[in-house]
């Protein structure tokens, strides 16, 4: 799947959390394309299962469509968990994790995981501890 179907499934899903459907107009602003743009991918959308469109009722994710966003906001939270683990500022991890999610493999997010809970069960292990201070001592 593409990137920029998984993005467009993304918006699609925060705008309906906050308007309870999406507009094309509404989307079109939230990922700054024309409208035109929009009806053009909603359309590729409906076709793979992933959106229900209706003119001007607007768009809504299918139960596929919610199980792929699901997976990419998990993928997200281990990728951006991970990186704070590491010491990386949370904003900046939070924007990382929003550029890997999309091109990480299900099998490398699985291992991550492990590796954080692993991380934070064992309350934060000194090696863990010492990593942190090298990179602050060799900035």
């Amino acid at each position: 799947m593409s990137r920029r179907i998984e993005e467009y499934l993304e918006t699609i899903y925060g705008i309906v959390k906050q308007k309870g459907r999406a507009r094309t107009k509404d989307i079109a602003g939230a990922m700054n394309v024309n409208p035109s743009t929009v009806t053009e991918m909603i359309q590729k959308l409906e076709e793979k299962g992933y959106v229900e469109y209706e003119k001007y009722g607007g768009v809504a994710l299918t139960k596929q469509g919610r199980e792929i966003v699901k997976n990419l906001e998990e993928k997200h939270a281990t990728l951006k968990n991970f990186f704070m683990l590491l010491g990386v500022d949370e904003e900046i991890a939070d924007s990382d994790a929003c550029k890997i999610e999309h091109v990480a493999s299900n099998e490398t997010i699985e291992i991550l995981t492990k590796f954080v809970e692993f991380v934070e069960k064992y309350s934060k292990p000194r090696w863990l501890k010492k990593f942190r201070k090298y990179c602050n001592e060799h900035g």
